[in-house]
């Protein structure tokens, strides 16, 4: 069963940082781009970064570019989201995903749902 789990979440306060891990199993990591997705309830999901398979290629959406660093381990199948310089905007469930479909590392619409993780909170509060 594909499947991957996020941990790494938590409460911090402005400025702070977390590093986000997400653990995948049951398909070929090491031949799929991954990327981190963020919801807010109430709120569509967010495309917030993605690495290439092989992670010599990384792409960040301008909200946080600058702010957070992706990352991946293929012999550990896992990949990372270090989160620097926390706002109270960055309060979301982020989420990691295979890009299952289509050929765009950025493009929300090339990760099926289905293949989402359960997601893990970030909270950046005073």
């Amino acid at each position: 069963e594909e499947k991957v789990v996020e941990s790494g979440g938590g409460t911090v306060q402005p400025g702070g940082s977390l590093r986000l891990a997400c653990e995948a199993s049951g398909f070929r990591f090491s031949v799929y781009d991954m990327s981190w997705i963020r919801q807010v309830q109430g709120k569509g999901p967010e495309w917030v970064s993605g690495i290439n398979a092989g992670g010599d290629r990384t792409y960040y959406a301008d909200s946080v570019k600058g702010r957070f660093t992706i990352s991946r381990d293929n012999i550990k199948s896992m990949v990372y989201l270090q989160m620097n310089s926390l706002t109270p905007e960055d309060t979301a469930l982020y989420k990691c995903a295979p890009r299952t479909r289509g050929t765009t590392i950025t493009d929300l619409d090339d990760y099926e749902s289905e293949f989402w993780g359960q997601g893990t909170q970030v909270t950046v509060s005073a």
